[in-house]
Formats: structure tokens, sequence, C-alpha cells
């Protein structure tokens, strides 16, 4: 799959189902050694679908947009806004960016990535922090990306710990640049 065959655009509320399917399996895919099972059997199609509805209707923090291929399916997405954490030095944030796990190294990570740094950029932000899981194979994308270690902290998600690692770019480029619409 090359970049001219997809789309990153913003989500539009009949996308919340597709982008509830691909938040749950790829945190069933990427987490079932690192976070409770609990958590993850606990999370559902509906009750996501319902989520991400929410926070593409309201949109006045949270921003969400997906990739698409030629035939409007829906590959990956990300949500973004201001940082949530004053103190990092950066004013913006990309809160999830998730590819189905079937299409991890196609490409649409970075087209996301891209795409929201150029959203982001839009809206007049200058740099941006993601937080992952520390133990999380993403990490090594977005170091890949550009991506600096910032930070380190330990949340708690159904009582255990749960190790993060911040990644941060001081400026909002990546060296590719993904058509939108």
């Amino acid at each position: 799959m090359t970049t001219s065959e997809i789309m990153f655009r913003k989500a539009r509320p009949g996308d919340a189902a597709a982008i509830a399917r691909i938040y749950v399996e790829s945190w069933r895919d990427t987490y079932p050694s690192l976070l409770p099972a609990k958590l993850l059997l606990g999370m559902t199609l509906d009750g996501q679908t319902a989520r991400w509805r929410s926070a593409i209707a309201i949109s006045a923090r949270e921003q969400v947009f997906v990739v698409e291929d030629e035939k409007q399916t829906i590959l990956g997405m990300t949500s973004l806004g201001r940082a949530r954490d004053h103190t990092m030095g950066f004013d913006s944030e990309v809160y999830t960016l998730y590819v189905h796990p079937l299409l991890t190294g196609s490409g649409i990570g970075r087209a996301l990535l891209s795409g929201a740094f150029g959203a982001l950029a839009e809206r007049g932000f200058g740099g941006c922090v993601i937080w992952a899981h520390a133990q999380n194979p993403a990490r090594y994308f977005y170091e890949a990306m550009g991506g600096r270690l910032v930070g380190e902290r330990t949340t708690s998600m159904m009582g255990e710990p749960v190790p993060e690692a911040a990644f941060g770019w001081p400026k909002l480029a990546l060296a590719e640049t993904i058509r939108s619409r």
C-alpha cells in the first residue's frame, strides 16, 4: 500500500464503529501481557463506539481523524488536541494513534502521525507530545519518526501500575506530507 492510495481526513459520526473496532483490536493485540485481562476483556465495541461518536460530535477538546483507503475502508485512527500536561513544554498532544493490527508496518502510522501534525499546525500549535505504554512496541515507531524520549511516569489502570514514556517533537514536522480532504 502506498501513501497515494490512502487519505487522511477528519472523522465523521458514521466512522465511530470502525474507529472503535480498530481501537479495541489494537489494545487486545498490543497489551495482552502488559495490561490486566479484565481491562482488555471489558472493552466493548458498543462502549467504544459511543465514546468515539461522542468525541467526534463534540470535538471542542479532542479532534478525531482517520486514514482510509480508496474504498473508504478505515485503516487507522488518531485523536489530538491541546497538551494535557503543560509542564512538559509542548502545547499539543496526540492522545491516541492506532493502526489496524494487520496493517502494522504498512505506512498507515506514518500517514496518521504526519496528518495529525498537519492538523495541529493548522490550529496554531508548535510542538507535540505523545504518551505511550513504556513497553509498547510503538515506542520504536515514535523514535523512528523523530520523537525524543522526554519523560516517564507511572499511572494506574484498574489498580495496576502502568509505566508510560513520553515522546516529544519540538516542531510539528515529518518528512512526508499526506493528502487530506
